[in-house]
């Protein structure tokens, strides 16, 4: 028996994750100025999937909890899609995304700060902020993972919507630095086009590779899970 139930990890992180969105809005930061806003930055798209998948999660939880015992088929078909939504939601986005802006901000960090977190923000982000949006999100996913099997769609359409979100969002980069003239993010200004164009490629496959990393992973927790129960 789990020491703290499922539905009350998820409560406390959707709350850390509330916590972590106010207190990052509430900073007065220039580039939070400028065209685009919070929402040029992955970081911040991430934590905004994050509460959002960890919302549902929760309001999956209450729908289970209320209607325990008194549910009729229309309350479970619903019930059912809030499932759908919150699996997918999982395989697809807070998974590869939230595992892929940990990883290359701190492989990043260590190399170079300066590339991608400037000794500048340190004046405006407290390390425990920072910390919220770049590190905790990985154990938290994990946690989710652990607690909760999850569904995972057709490996070519999970695979398809990664890329997609990877695509639009190197767009939506572009589109920022072609209205501003300036990269979102200080390491593309010393790459030229074709590094650009690989470096781009390099990173559409690394979030595919985290997606089947979670699918995998997703297997391997819960068909060990199932083989420890039968045993």
């Amino acid at each position: 028996m789990a020491l703290i139930p499922s539905q009350i990890l998820r409560v406390a992180i959707l709350l850390s994750y509330f916590s972590v969105l106010c207190n990052y809005k509430a900073i007065d930061m220039p580039a939070h100025q400028t065209y685009g806003g919070s929402w040029k930055f992955l970081t911040f798209i991430n934590l905004v999937i994050q509460a959002v998948f960890f919302g549902v999660c929760v309001l999956t939880d209450l729908t289970s909890l209320l209607t325990k015992g008194t549910m009729c088929q229309e309350q479970e078909r619903q019930r059912r899609k809030l499932i759908g939504l919150r699996d997918w939601l999982m395989a697809v986005l807070a998974f590869p995304v939230g595992v892929f802006v940990v990883t290359m901000f701190w492989i990043l960090y260590l190399y170079d700060r300066d590339l991608i977190y400037p000794r500048l923000l340190d004046n405006f982000i407290p390390q425990w902020l920072n910390h919220g949006m770049h590190t905790t999100v990985l154990p938290f996913i994990i946690i989710e993972m652990r607690t909760t099997p999850h569904q995972y769609p057709s490996r070519l359409c999970g695979l398809l919507t990664v890329c997609s979100f990877a695509m639009g969002y190197v767009l939506w980069m572009c589109w920022v630095h072609h209205v501003t003239g300036v990269w979102v993010y200080p390491l593309l200004e010393h790459l030229g086009t074709i590094s650009k164009v690989l470096f781009f490629s390099c990173l559409t496959v690394i979030i595919s590779v985290y997606y089947v990393l979670g699918e995998i992973l997703n297997s391997y927790i819960w068909d060990f899970t199932k083989k420890s129960k039968s045993s």
